[in-house]
């Protein structure tokens, strides 16, 4: 008899009224919240302007929950489209069910319509909000706990996940709960990718690639461990494959990088420093200053240039009146005078 283990809920879906709350979609909400939040920090810190990140979430978050549900529905057909199965749940996205492979690659595509309509790289904007996608996966992993769903090998550990269904080939018993390692796994990457930006300034995507590497790497050892159907490739499920290739690419990608286009970009958003937040109203007071330093100087030159006499009266002009008419020569020394010429 188990000692300790993580109950599950006996049901996915709270109603408020007549309206139904269902765990999944709310830990997906909360996690896109997050990530937004955080993400529009970064960003603000790294130069931009504050909203920029929600406003090109909206173009990134329904490419990405689109994606992700293609990618889960093709590499899991069987699910939707075999023998005495209904196609029509391969919409019900609440009932769980979401790629991440598919949701980054086709969230990457919502990002860079809105980042071009902006004009802003996508590397740049990638390397933001990456700790904030890791923690929203550790969100939104909790959403398989509501639904009793990806966990792992049978085992009598305290921290196991107590799996009560019976539905869908599910066979009740404790369980490793593999949506919590995951969970921890990448609270641990995000801390990782903020560390490592700060330490190492990483831009042009790198801090990205580096969010990619490390989640690839704990989803390998983790996606081992799953007990759920899945397609087998040379005795690997298929997600094992993909991590591999998927962080090969990513280091290729940092390393390529790094040699190409080091540092970090020095505007991530143009304009966003023109006319706005304190360092613009700071620019305007030290002009201002500067103007009226710049017109005491002038005044300064004026009274300067001007010639006075010992009482403090200005003084005539060196050039000579042409009005009193053309001076008189001096008589010579030896008092003869000047003679005019016959």
């Amino acid at each position: 008899m188990e000692l300790a283990y993580i109950p599950s809920p006996s049901s996915g879906v709270l109603y408020l009224g007549p309206v139904p709350l269902r765990g999944y979609a709310f830990c997906i909400i909360i996690g896109v919240f997050v990530a937004v939040w955080l993400g529009n920090k970064r960003w603000i810190a790294r130069g931009g302007r504050a909203g920029t990140v929600a406003d090109i979430a909206v173009w990134a978050v329904p490419f990405g929950l689109v994606g992700g549900r293609l990618y889960h529905v093709i590499t899991d057909y069987q699910l939707y489209f075999s023998e005495g199965r209904d196609w029509v749940d391969a919409f019900k996205i609440w009932e769980g069910g979401l790629g991440i492979w598919g949701a980054i690659a086709l969230g990457a595509l919502g990002a860079w319509i809105g980042c071009r309509r902006r004009g802003i790289p996508l590397p740049a904007y990638a390397d933001a909000i990456a700790p904030g996608i890791a923690i929203a996966q550790a969100i939104g992993r909790w959403g398989n706990w509501f639904n009793q769903e990806l966990y792992g090998r049978a085992t009598d550990l305290p921290w196991a996940v107590e799996i009560t269904s019976s539905a869908d080939g599910r066979m009740p018993g404790t369980y490793h709960p593999t949506f919590l390692y995951e969970s921890l796994w990448c609270i641990g990457v995000a801390l990782l990718v903020i560390w490592a930006d700060r330490r190492f300034t990483l831009g042009h995507g790198r801090a990205f690639a580096l969010y990619v590497a490390g989640y690839c790497a704990g989803r390998f050892w983790i996606e081992y461990m799953r007990v759920d159907e899945a397609h087998h490739i040379l005795g690997l499920r298929l997600n094992n494959w993909t991590a591999v290739l998927v962080f090969l690419l990513a280091v290729l990608y940092i390393v390529l990088s790094a040699r190409k286009r080091p540092g970090r970009e020095a505007v991530v958003e143009p304009g966003a420093g023109d006319g706005e937040g304190p360092a613009a109203d700071a620019g305007q007071t030290d002009g201002g200053a500067a103007g009226k330093d710049a017109s005491a100087e002038d005044a300064t030159d004026t009274d300067d240039a001007t010639d006075t006499d010992d009482a403090g009266r200005p003084g005539k002009s060196e050039k000579p009146d042409e009005s009193e008419g053309p001076a008189e020569p001096e008589e010579s020394k030896d008092g003869a005078g000047s003679a005019k010429k016959a």
